[in-house]
């Protein structure tokens, strides 16, 4: 019931586009997982893939768990987990030793092999974590009711650390207008993942 409540706020905005059959979920984005939304929704516009968001406003800080984002509590949502084939989630995070780290969750490991193999080559200062076992036991997005794992092939489960995202103190002298360089790396790594994903049993 906790979603539903977030999604009765009046702040709060609920955000679908159906393109393609790849695509890119944020629903802890706005003001709780800073940049999350942004990141993903630029993501599925530049690559016409689909997009489902939530996006709090500034100060709720409401986070709802992934297993309890469910389709039974949105139409949008469930729209579009009937759309997609596949999934990326982008989610934020913070931790004492993996702030230079990209953890790769979810059920799909082809596609989380091919999404780490275009991030390596995006993102060479950071550590893409793509193997289930080098990811803390709460990070993985392996339950069965995350919306990641909902749609046919299931998908993967980005977390990204502050300074991808282009927040935190090493950003604190950054004068841009626009995103970060790290972020614009991150988001064309994940449009050409997108343009280029073949699924196996296509």
């Amino acid at each position: 019931m906790m979603f539903a409540k977030l999604l009765a706020h009046p702040d709060v905005q609920e955000v679908v586009e159906l393109r393609s059959k790849f695509g890119f979920m944020a629903y802890h984005g706005g003001g709780l997982e800073h940049l999350t939304d942004v990141i993903a929704q630029q993501a599925a516009v530049r690559s016409g893939s689909s997009y489902y968001g939530v996006h709090q406003p500034k100060g709720l800080k409401w986070h709802v768990p992934s297993h309890q984002v469910s389709p039974k509590f949105s139409a949008s949502l469930q729209s579009f987990v009937e759309h997609v084939d596949i999934v990326v989630t982008i989610h934020g995070f913070g931790r004492d030793g993996f702030f230079t780290s990209l953890l790769l969750g979810g059920r799909n490991r082809h596609l989380a092999g091919h999404l780490g193999t275009h991030l390596k080559q995006a993102l060479p200062m950071y550590e893409i974590c793509d193997d289930l076992e080098t990811i803390p036991a709460d990070l993985r997005g392996l339950h069965e009711d995350n919306p990641v794992n909902l749609p046919r092939l299931g998908g993967v489960q980005i977390e990204l650390p502050p300074r991808v995202r282009g927040v935190g103190r090493f950003w604190q002298d950054w004068v841009g207008t626009s995103l970060t360089p790290h972020t614009e790396s991150l988001i064309d790594a994940l449009v050409s993942s997108a343009s280029t994903w073949k699924s196996p049993d296509s």
